[in-house]
């Protein structure tokens, strides 16, 4: 028997302070630090992660939650295994979109742009940041090949263990670091009756230039 869910009643009212082109600083990095900051000092459940949208040389999209893991005015970064599907598709297809949804705050950030590789050194820094246990489920991982088991997983995680008892196992050559190059930014914020305000940030030769978004 197929699915069938009526959601034609699910909504809920938003209530914030109206926001507009005055309010909002003329850089979008600073205005996303503002709200990003925002959101952790709440200290609002998983505050970085954000939805990766990723297409593949046909345009076909797919998108999943990754973490926000460094941001400056050259970018947004995170960190994972090449060889995954969103890394396949930005091999093929380097545009991208990425997604901050805060539901406490009743905000949204979208950012879209362009993605690069970081260097090398920079994933063998944050590799060795990371847990020990993330560290060795990265290096026994070829994320989304397809695999027999867990156990077999597990097993792998195992062996590479007794290889590197001190808990120092290589970064696999194939966990890079990548940036998104920003071309356009937008800034949401939910309001009654849904009358939200969309204030957007479009690339304009070296800056910025700033419009609203009808809702």
């Amino acid at each position: 028997m197929a699915i069938e869910l009526d959601l034609s009643d699910v909504r809920r009212d938003y209530e914030s302070h109206s926001i507009g082109k005055g309010d909002m600083d003329p850089d979008p990095f600073v205005q996303f630090g503002r709200w990003l900051r925002r959101a952790r000092d709440l200290e609002l459940l998983d505050a970085t992660a954000m939805t990766l949208a990723t297409a593949d040389a046909d345009g076909r999209p797919s998108a999943r939650i990754v973490l926000l893991k460094h941001v400056d005015d050259h970018g947004f970064c995170w960190y994972t295994d090449s060889r995954s599907q969103k890394g396949r598709e930005l091999a093929a297809n380097p545009n991208a979109a990425l997604l901050f949804h805060w539901r406490d705050l009743s905000r949204q950030v979208r950012v879209q742009g362009t993605v690069e590789q970081l260097p090398a050194a920079d994933a063998d820094n944050y590799f060795r940041m990371r847990p020990e246990g993330s560290r060795f489920s990265a290096a026994a991982s070829r994320q989304s090949a397809e695999i027999e088991s867990r156990a077999r997983l597990e097993d792998k995680v195992l062996r590479l263990r007794s290889a590197y008892p001190d808990g120092d196992v290589p970064r696999p050559e194939a966990w890079l670091g990548y940036r998104l190059k920003p071309d356009y930014f937008e800034f949401w914020q939910g309001q009654d009756n849904r009358l939200h305000d969309r204030i957007a940030y479009v690339a304009d030769g070296d800056g910025w230039r700033i419009r609203r978004l009808s809702p």
